[in-house]
């Protein structure tokens, strides 16, 4: 039997992917200095501008966007990237200031400047896009630019996260020429001033990608291992496996199912590797408390003693993936398993004596949604097994719907699901990046969820302690009240696969905190 755990060896930690060695006569050392990479995806941009994501679109605008904070390779603190410096200029935490670099430009020509920063971080404000990264500045008070290469942001409350939200690409600098105050671009075209600038894109059918090229006046840390890479974007991971397999692609990220990981593997001895990494993304179910059913409570938590999460792990992810008992995931400070230790294992008498004290004595009629495109084709037997172990108990009758990601993020953003599922990765590397995107009148599942003692109490003390070991006891709390509520319910933890062609090397360093895929670290190997 094939050892899994194997590429785990190197290095726990959550930057970290297990080496892509070279075999026979190929080498490193003798990269291509003009290669060009093509890589697999089945996660497709929901946008093309950044004030509008909250998503998976961020794989994309990492490589094509600056931020004035990122996180250079094999680094899991932020880094300046845009910005020459930047700090906190109070002991409070409520005044963080940046210096730019000198002479930056977007591809249009255009400066980036200190009145660009402001521009694109403020539109994200004003805009509020649903299904956007407004509520990551929930701190922000308003921006102040000092001449053309310094801005100060002054916050309502202080918040040692600030640095970290400034380094996601959901505030990814836009050129004001491009990008309207007020509105999204709408366009399919983007304006950056990143390791890359976009070619082509094409949003639909069998030949959806974008292609990127270098962008020549770029000034940051990456350091490009290939002149352009296309990343082609699949609606079902067998066709991206069988791409990689006849060289169509050179390498995959998101998207292969259990079975696809496992015989990729057991194929080890052939042209295609598999590396795998601790992950941090997680997946859950939301409860829309619009709908009569979902805003239950006895409905809620009878679902929560009903769902067999081992089960589900070994059925559709074979290994692939762990029981998640907590919205804040193994391997991130303050995790607990709350919902284990409320729940334990699957209870169908739990769950009947649940509904019987609220007066439910027929069965539950409910509605699941999923995307069936965006995390793979795993996801549509996911729930077929969700809809099997609830049924199996005769309490609830499940209608099960899926809808590819597009359609899907517009049914999620209106608000018309009763329950459905979805993925996380983090915005950055810290327990309240599983917290404080869930909770709030606005949110990343675009489903309101208001509970003060999170937002008006936890969060903010927590966000105090610059040593954020300090600051789990608060998100200890959190999680005992999301468990409580049993509005989000815990699935399971992911772990992070990339397969690739023998050919290419720098997968052990493509990964960023945020589980990004940096593709200026990929280049095709030579032979002496």
């Amino acid at each position: 039997m094939f050892d899994r755990t194997r590429s785990l060896r190197a290095s726990a930690a959550l930057t970290s992917i297990a080496l892509l060695a070279g075999c026979g006569v190929l080498t490193e050392d003798s990269a291509k200095a003009g290669s060009m990479i093509t890589v697999g995806t089945t996660s497709k941009p929901s946008t093309l501008d950044p004030a509008g994501a909250w998503d998976g679109s961020w794989e994309l605008y990492r490589n094509v966007f600056q931020t004035l904070l990122s996180y250079p390779t094999g680094s899991s603190a932020p880094a300046p990237d845009a910005a020459r410096t930047c700090n906190f200029a109070d002991k409070t935490h409520r005044v963080f200031e940046c210096e730019l670099k000198p002479g930056l430009a977007f591809s249009d020509g255009a400066k980036l400047d200190a009145a660009a920063v402001k521009h694109s971080i403020e539109r994200i404000v004003r805009i509020k896009a649903q299904g956007g990264p407004g509520e990551l500045l929930s701190s922000l008070g308003k921006i102040e630019t000092q001449g053309s290469d310094k801005v100060a942001f002054h916050l309502n409350k202080p918040d040692a996260t600030f640095p970290f939200v400034l380094a996601t690409p959901g505030m990814s600098l836009v050129s004001p020429k491009a990008y309207p105050a007020d509105r999204l671009r709408d366009d399919n075209a983007l304006t950056g001033s990143g390791p890359y600038t976009l070619q082509a894109y094409r949003p639909k059918g069998a030949d959806a990608a974008a292609e990127l090229v270098r962008n020549e006046t770029y000034n940051g840390f990456a350091d490009r291992r290939n002149n352009a890479v296309t990343i082609r974007y699949f609606d079902d991971s067998a066709k991206m496996v069988k791409a990689l397999e006849n060289k169509e692609i050179d390498a995959t990220f998101r998207g292969l199912t259990a079975e696809q990981i496992v015989d990729l593997e057991e194929k080890s001895t052939g042209p295609v590797k598999v590396i795998e990494t601790p992950g941090s993304e997680i997946h859950y179910l939301v409860f829309n408390p619009r709908d009569p059913n979902s805003a239950k409570p006895a409905v809620r938590k009878a679902i929560a003693h009903l769902v067999d999460r081992p089960a589900l792990v070994e059925k559709v992810f074979k290994g692939t993936a762990e029981p998640l008992y907590s919205m804040v995931p193994r391997g991130i400070a303050g995790h607990t398993t709350d919902f284990f230790d409320r729940y334990g294992e699957p209870d169908a008498k739990a769950a009947r004596k649940v509904l019987r004290e609220a007066g439910i004595t027929a069965p539950v009629k409910m509605t699941f949604w999923y995307t069936t495109d965006r995390y793979g084709s795993s996801t549509a037997l996911e729930f077929a097994e969700l809809k099997r172990q609830l049924e199996a108990s005769g309490l609830f009758s499940i209608t099960l719907e899926g809808l590819p990601w597009e359609q899907f993020q517009v049914g999620v953003q209106k608000g018309a699901y009763p329950v459905f599922g979805r993925g996380w990765a983090p915005d950055y590397p810290d327990a309240d990046s599983f917290v404080a995107p869930f909770v709030g009148e606005r949110n990343a599942i675009s489903t309101p969820y208001k509970v003060p003692e999170i937002t008006n109490d936890l969060l903010p003390k927590s966000r105090v302690e610059v040593d954020r070991k300090r600051s789990t006891p608060f998100f200890v709390r959190a999680q005992k009240i999301l468990m409580e509520d049993v509005r989000l319910l815990p699935l399971w933890q992911g772990k992070m696969y990339v397969a690739a062609s023998q050919e290419i090397g720098g997968t052990e360093r493509a990964l960023d905190p945020q589980t990004v895929m940096q593709v200026w670290e990929l280049y095709r190997k030579t032979s002496w």
